[in-house]
Parts: structure tokens; sequence; C-alpha cells
């Protein structure tokens, strides 16, 4: 539970910075589109799990696959931020 808390804060802190202008004033970094699908796509399926009366195993892999690609899409995310950081200095 702590982890999918940690996760979640992680997430929305890095989607905050992507939405918030930078010094320049410019909105100019995206994460990978295709990957935050997946994670909402898996993330439903958790959620809905017991709608669609699938397996608890099935639906802890769902969630974790979900936190998973959260978690590298902010990665890549933050990797631009620093590679943009590095290459204005």
């Amino acid at each position: 539970m702590a982890v999918v808390v940690v996760a979640a804060i992680g997430s929305v802190a890095v989607l905050l910075r992507v939405r918030l202008p930078n010094r320049e004033g410019q909105r100019e970094t995206r994460g990978p589109i295709w990957l935050n699908l997946i994670g909402i796509v898996l993330a439903l399926i958790a959620l809905f799990s017991d709608l669609l009366h699938l397996s608890s195993g099935f639906t802890q892999l769902a969630a974790l696959g979900a936190i998973g690609s959260f978690a590298v899409s902010s990665a890549v995310i933050l990797h631009t931020f620093r590679k943009q950081r590095f290459t204005s200095k």
C-alpha cells in the first residue's frame, strides 16, 4: 500500500511539473502518451476488476503494471528535464 501511495505522489508531482511553465515561460516537455495510455488502461482494469470478475492475482498484476508504466513515463520526463537543464547552461 505504501508503494502505491509513494508512486501516486511522485506521478502527481511530475505531472504538475509538466503542466507548469518553466522559467522561460515555455511548456515543451511531454511524456510518452502511449505509455500513459497503457497505464490508464491497466489502472482501470485494476479498479473495475471486481465488476469484470477477474482473479486477485491478475488484479495485482494490472495495478503493478499501471504503477510501472507511470514510473517509466515519469523517469522519461525527468530525464528530459535534466537534459534541458544541462544544455541550457
